[in-house]
């Protein structure tokens, strides 16, 4: 069974940092494009960030220079390591896996096969 079981939230304070980790079981993310997303409340969801196959990434402007994703094959698992936190960052963040390209990738829902189910991150003092 193919899954992906997001990990890591909580609540944090602003300016805090929080590491997020979503694993996969039933499939190798290696030849996957990985991407997270979230969903704040009354919002719709919004594609942040994510990583190719080869490694390159692309960060949308409201996370560059905090968010970074990066990746680990053999433990099957992918990361996004959040910095500065602001309290609109409060949503429920997902991890997502999607069909590889050859021109690197693009954090948009249409483009993922695969989800998790989320795990919510709240920032707040």
């Amino acid at each position: 069974q193919l899954q992906l079981v997001e990990s890591g939230g909580g609540l944090v304070q602003p300016g805090g940092s929080l590491r997020l980790t979503c694993a996969a079981s039933g499939f190798p993310l290696g030849g996957y494009v990985l991407g997270w997303f979230r969903q704040a409340p009354g919002k719709e969801r919004e594609g942040l960030l994510c990583i190719s196959t080869t490694g390159s990434t692309h960060l949308e402007d409201s996370v560059k220079g905090r968010f970074t994703i990066f990746r680990d094959n053999r433990q099957n698992t992918v990361y996004l390591q959040m910095n500065m936190l602001k309290p609109d960052d409060t949503a429920v963040y997902y991890c997502a896996a999607g069909r590889p390209t050859n021109w690197g990738c693009l954090p948009t829902a249409d483009g993922m096969d695969y989800w998790g189910k989320g795990t919510l991150v709240t920032v707040s003092s």
